[in-house]
């Protein structure tokens, strides 16, 4: 196999020769001459290590033989498609092909994007297995990876970003529409719909503006939500929208989507951020069921709390083991116009409680150290110190002392350990706990995003690759989502727990499954597998004999490739010179 880059054509007398055939001249390097006593002469043995350049005949494009003989000599930095790593790690795009086998999506992808739908499954990869999100360091990534693209081609970051530039709205919007129309509709499903924001110093994009950054670094950021099918645990859409809208507002037009997307039997897990009248009533106006944590109305609650407490919190008909909680249901009103009823969930955690009355006791803590220390000045206080202090002052405004509020702080301190869901169903409070635990997948999701795909930060330049890089995102969260689940489930099944079912360490693992290339240049597989491999890809529905098959055809595609970017010479041995054959 040819490098495309060029060197310099060894100047080492006696020992270089250039031969013609056909349109191309190869570089022999003679390493030997062998006496033939029949023909008394010496006959030279000969290797190819490189192709002459046509563009400048004084340098060459080497070849692995090249080394061989000049193993002191410097190459260029630079490599390009036709060049790749002699060690190939197999296992992680082993167990990513089949989850988009599953999906369908190379069809999916190639249906809206073309011949680049390679790359952009090579960059899905890449997202998954490096956690990294920098399109300058994917040619690394696909050094000793195989490739999803054309005769797993290794683009340049250049590359990667002219296709960033090139992916247009219509194409992720028709992405979006098909995969949703390949849910079933008719199911009754509950989506999980949650949001976070992302920081940017790009230039001249429209969405970035300042809002409350959920990692403030002083830098503008954009809102990026994504709706979750709960029930069958897949991530359904995303939206992009400018980073001073909040939750709140932008949830409406979410819905408005859903019923786009031709969803009509569902309901919402929302967190407490979403709570509103106003969304209540957009739910109810759709005829949609939700579950929602409480938020901002801990009067209605508190009562409610205040009026079961001490009922349930030792009865074993309300305990829910697997959250180790106990739970009540209650019937009432959300908000005094309301029509129907809303089934109250009222929950008591132990352990919960006991972490919840120390946070209390340690903030009241610091906020006395700070009244003391202001003792004797002109100052005032935040809400946050009325709620829980008496604040003393003399006639000039002068700060005096402090007293707590005993009976607010008992009132709260009494609180700890609770909690509350609401739904608009009829439902048993263990039943609407499970369902709101489904949306800690949702949750999942953002932080797999942020820190095992790397996507804290965009670091783009444009709204367009901006756009671009959340869709492919998205599509490596859908790959990254169902490993998750399939390594959950084999975790729950084994009787032992074990701390390689993660999706990072499974991945680690799976990067162990090597093919090395071999003298006569292709890939084999280096060694068998092992048994924790085995375990992990069980859980994935594959087998060893699976792996041995996949590379198989790996080996292929890559012997096919190299046969169509490199051209090999046969030279007949006419009893003068023998050649070794080095391609």
């Amino acid at each position: 196999m040819y490098s495309d880059f060029s060197v310099e054509i060894p100047d080492t007398k006696g020992k270089i020769t250039i031969k013609k055939k056909g349109d191309a001249s190869y570089v022999l390097y003679e390493y030997a001459r062998i006496y033939n006593s029949d023909r008394h002469y010496n006959v030279p043995r000969r290797a190819i290590i490189g192709k002459v350049n046509p563009e400048d005949p004084s340098t060459m494009y080497p070849n692995e033989s090249y080394l061989v003989y000049y193993p002191d000599a410097a190459l260029p930095e630079e490599r390009s498609e036709a060049y790749r790593s002699c060690c190939l790690r197999i296992g992680s795009y082993i167990a990513i092909n089949k989850i988009l086998e599953e999906y369908h999506l190379p069809v999916l992808l190639s249906k809206y994007i073309g011949n680049d739908c390679g790359l952009v499954l090579d960059l899905v990869s890449y997202l998954i297995v490096d956690e990294e999100n920098a399109g300058q360091y994917y040619p690394d990534f696909a050094f000793n990876h195989p490739l999803f693209s054309d005769q797993m081609r290794i683009y340049s970051d250049s590359k990667v970003s002219r296709l960033l530039s090139a992916i247009t709205a219509d194409q992720s919007i028709g992405f979006l529409n098909d995969w949703n129309k390949k849910r079933d509709h008719r199911q009754r499903i509950y989506v999980s719909y949650d949001s976070t924001n992302k920081n940017s110093q790009a230039g001249d994009i429209d969405i970035l503006e300042f809002g409350k950054a959920k990692d403030p670094k002083g830098t503008p950021v954009f809102n990026l939500a994504i709706a979750f099918d709960a029930t069958n645990r897949i991530p359904l859409f995303y939206e992009e929208y400018p980073g001073s809208i909040n939750d709140v507002s932008q949830f409406s037009f979410m819905i408005d989507k859903v019923y786009e997307y031709g969803y009509k039997k569902i309901g919402f897990i929302l967190d407490r951020g979403y709570f509103s009248k106003d969304n209540i009533r957009e739910m109810e106006k759709n005829s949609y069921e939700f579950i929602i944590m409480v938020k901002g109305c801990k009067s209605l609650v508190s009562s409610l709390i205040t009026s079961v407490r001490n009922s349930f919190e030792a009865n074993r008909s309300c305990a829910i083991r697997t959250y180790k909680v106990y739970g009540i249901t209650l019937k009432a009103n959300l908000f005094e116009d309301d029509r129907l009823e809303k089934y109250f969930h009222i929950y008591y955690n132990p352990a919960k409680q006991a972490a919840e009355r120390e946070q209390l006791e340690q903030k009241i803590d610091k906020l006395r150290q700070f009244l003391q220390k202001n003792e004797g000045k002109v100052i005032s206080f935040g809400k946050t110190y009325t709620d829980y202090f008496t604040l003393h002052y003399d006639k000039n405004g002068i700060f005096l002392y402090a007293d707590e509020r005993g009976e607010a702080i008992c009132e709260e301190l009494k609180l700890c350990g609770y909690f509350c869901i609401i739904t608009s169903e009829k439902m048993t409070a263990e039943e609407a706990l499970t369902h709101y635990k489904g949306r800690d997948i949702s949750e999942k999701l953002f932080r797999a995003d942020k820190t095992f795909i790397g996507s804290k930060s965009m670091r783009v330049q444009t709204a367009e690759a901006m756009s671009a890089k959340i869709f492919i995102e998205f599509i490596a969260l859908i790959v990254r989502n169902r490993l998750y689940n399939l390594l959950k489930e084999e975790m729950l099944r084994l009787e032992t727990k074990v701390n390689f079912l993660t999706v990072p360490a499974a991945l680690r693992e799976l990067e162990k499954i090597e093919m090395v290339r071999r003298n006569n240049g292709k890939y084999r597989l280096d060694h068998a597998v092992t048994k924790k491999q085995k375990t992990i890809l069980g859980a994935l529905g594959m087998d060893e004999e699976y792996i041995r098959v996949k590379a198989s055809e790996i080996s292929r595609l890559l012997d096919s490739g190299r046969s169509l970017m490199n051209s090999g010479v046969e030279e007949e041995n006419n009893g003068e010179e023998e050649i070794d054959i080095c391609d």
